[in-house]
């Protein structure tokens, strides 16, 4: 019988339940294996690799190495240089940890510097030290950079710069030097050469106090403006902004009051740091943006016959009796020259000065310091006092305006309706004031009686104290009581005394009022009597220019410019300066008329002066105590400006304990006025181009004669 199944029909065949479990089994076996292998892989990672693994993270961190850019040129008007910097070029070191590799002694356990890094930074210096030699300058023996002065610029151990600070190593290498190691950076992959500036000044000590210095930014935190980057350095991370510690940065004048103009923007290096704040290597270098120049509208020439005017003249007073004394106590001196219609500052002399490269080195020692007496000198007194003085009685570089006030005190008058232009006057030599019974005397100038005056005008010519009481400040203290003392602050506010001139210079100091004083420890009458002739405001030279040029200017006050235009690296116009007006005061044409034709005192320096001019000399007189009593000592006071119709120029000058006006102050004005006649021109020629005429004097005289002058 045959069987009705094949023969293959007996074969074991998978079930399809039994292949789908089977996959599944082979599935989760795979599963678990992998599992197995990352957390294996993780513990791994964790707990052996992890240290490692987070030193290698920290060495990818990298810190920005500022690089100080090249500081903008302060230029004179005709183009001179004042402030310059020089490119030099700096070979840095950057310390990496291959040089502080360490190793623990078993027995002593004490850790030192392994003898390979030891080595490495040796045979770096020995090689250094051969190069010097060969590609640098030519220099004696002793003053060679040898081994141990290279080590020792390598602050191995860190005493001066953090780890990944670069190491100043040799300043100002020579071209060879410079081409050498940029050709060799594989030899030497710690060194990088950087371009850095050197700033000079004017070796002719040119308007030293009002162009300023410069000082390491380290030693310059006291200034409100470092404070402020400070700030900013760490706020916002700008590496362009951040400032090295001796990077040189602008400490007075206009090097302080445009430092963000002048600095440019600092340049860095990236550098690649490791856990231990070490580097590991430079990874890219941003170039510093050069900072941006500076023209000022100081005619260098100007300013130094300014200079040596003041100079010329203290020794003149020092030897030559005037009013039959000589003034001996008179040792320095300031002027500012102010043009009229643009403010521009043509000479700001403040005398004695010093040369301004004593500070770029950035130490200055105790000697040059007092010898050069550097805690006066170096500020500028013709925009703030100086409280330590430098007269001979220590008196400070603002004083008693003196009679200059008197044009002023005069327009007040009129304004006010106290006089006018045809009020005549008696003067009698001397006048009173206070209660009946308790009268003060008050007299002119050597007790002077000048009699009739047929206006105002002769009073301010004759300079006579008891008109400026009796007509004005008298009457202010009838007409408002100790509201007085308010009024009369109003208007010299207007004029610039007693408020910011304007310039910018940091220090600039709005003058020393005393009426508010007097007022409150005497009385509002007496505070307005003395300030009627002078003896109650104390103002800075840039204050008496501007209140000068505001009166040739009838009421126009115009900012003090020192800056006429800012350029770029390339010479493009950045930014420029001109006429700006602060306030103007409205008064009546006829009233100034009045009082620029009163300011017509007689003044011998100014005897042969081709320009008819308004002028108002003045001398102020100062109190000091030698054992326990009290003198008076004679400061000089002068402002001018020509010509009297179409004025130029504006100019003030200060003699403290130089003795009248007329003979102490004014000759310097003199010379001022030759000087800007000569460069530009009162009348709009300038005479240096006009050939000279054969016949004519040789040279302007000295106007140092005694006059018979009235001042007060």
């Amino acid at each position: 019988m045959k069987s009705i199944f094949k023969p293959d029909s007996f074969h074991d065949e998978p079930k399809p339940t039994q292949s789908l479990s089977l996959r599944i089994n082979i599935f989760f076996f795979s599963t678990f294996i992998i599992f197995c292998i990352i957390i294996v892989r993780l513990a791994i990672l964790q707990f052996v690799e992890g240290p490692t693994l987070s030193e290698v993270e920290t060495s990818r961190d990298t810190k920005n190495v500022p690089l100080a850019s090249i500081r903008g040129t302060i230029f004179a008007a005709a183009g001179e240089k004042l402030a310059y910097s020089t490119s030099v070029q700096t070979l840095y070191f950057s310390l990496t940890s291959d040089f502080l590799a360490t190793s623990t002694d078993k027995e002593t356990k004490i850790t030192s510097r392994t003898p390979e890094a030891v080595a490495k930074a040796e045979t770096l210096a020995e090689s250094l030290a051969a190069d010097f030699a060969k590609y640098g300058a030519q220099v004696p023996p002793e003053e060679a950079m040898t081994k141990e002065a290279i080590l020792k610029a390598m602050d191995l151990d860190s005493r001066v710069y953090s780890g990944f600070m670069l190491r100043p190593i040799k300043r100002g290498l020579t071209k060879e030097e410079v081409a050498y190691f940029m050709e060799h950076k594989d030899k030497y992959p710690n060194l990088t050469v950087i371009e850095e500036d050197e700033r000079h000044y004017d070796p002719d000590t040119v308007a030293t106090q009002t162009i300023g210095y410069i000082k390491p930014f380290k030693k310059s935190g006291s200034l409100n403006i470092y404070m402020n980057i400070l700030a900013a350095m760490k706020r916002d991370g700008d590496p362009g902004l951040a400032y090295r510690d001796d990077e040189f940065v602008g400490f007075d004048g206009l090097e302080l009051q445009y430092q963000r103009e002048l600095r440019g923007r600092n340049g860095y290096l990236t550098v690649g740091v490791n856990a231990k704040n070490m580097s590991e290597g430079i990874e890219e270098v941003v170039p510093p943006v050069k900072g941006n120049n500076l023209w000022t509208t100081i005619n260098k020439n100007i300013q130094l016959k300014t200079e040596q005017a003041i100079l010329d003249q203290i020794k003149w007073v020092h030897s030559n009796p005037v009013q039959g004394k000589v003034h001996p106590d008179a040792l320095t001196g300031y002027a500012v020259a102010m043009e009229v219609d643009t403010g521009n500052i043509v000479a700001m002399a403040s005398m004695e000065d010093y040369d301004t490269n004593l500070w770029t080195s950035g130490v200055m020692p105790d000697e040059v310091w007092k010898e050069n007496n550097l805690e006066i000198n170096n500020k500028n007194g013709t925009i703030t006092p100086i409280a330590s003085g430098r007269s001979g009685h220590n008196f400070e570089s603002t004083v008693f305006l003196g009679s200059v006030i008197k044009p002023l005190t005069v327009l007040i008058g009129l304004n006010e309706g106290f006089i006018t232009t045809h009020t005549p006057y008696t003067d009698t030599g001397s006048t009173t004031f206070g209660k009946e019974g308790y009268e003060t005397t008050v007299r002119n100038s050597g007790s002077h009686a000048y009699g009739f005056f047929s206006s105002p005008a002769k009073a301010i010519e004759k300079s006579s104290n008891v008109f400026m009481i009796d007509m004005i400040g008298n009457k202010l203290y009838e007409k408002y009581g100790s509201k007085g003392v308010d009024v009369w602050d109003k208007y010299m506010k207007e004029f610039g005394l007693g408020a910011a001139p304007g310039s910018g210079l940091p220090g600039e100091h709005k003058g020393l009022i005393n009426y508010f004083a007097e007022a409150k420890s005497g009385s509002a009458q007496s505070a307005l009597v003395y300030a009627s002739f002078g003896q109650q405001g104390r103002y800075t030279v840039l204050q008496l220019a501007q209140y000068a040029s505001t009166l040739a200017n009838q009421g126009v006050r115009i900012k003090p410019q020192l800056v006429s235009k800012i350029t770029d690296q390339a010479g493009n116009t950045v930014k420029t300066f001109g006429r700006e007006v602060l306030n103007e005061v409205k008064f009546d044409k006829a009233h100034w008329r009045e009082v620029i034709k009163g300011m017509n005192t007689s003044v011998s320096a100014f005897e042969d002066f081709p320009y008819d001019f308004a002028r108002k000399t003045g001398t102020s007189q100062q109190q000091y105590t030698v054992k326990r009593t009290n003198y008076l000592a004679d400061n000089g006071v002068f402002i001018a400006f020509a010509p009297r119709e179409n004025p130029k120029l504006a100019v003030a000058v200060v003699i403290p304990e130089g003795g009248f006006g007329s003979n102490s102050a004014a000759p310097v004005a003199r010379k001022i006025f030759d000087a800007y006649d000569w460069e530009y021109g009162l009348d709009g020629v300038p005479k240096k181009n006009i050939p000279p005429d054969k016949d004519a004097d040789s040279g302007t005289a000295a106007g140092n004669e005694e006059a018979d002058t009235d001042e007060d």
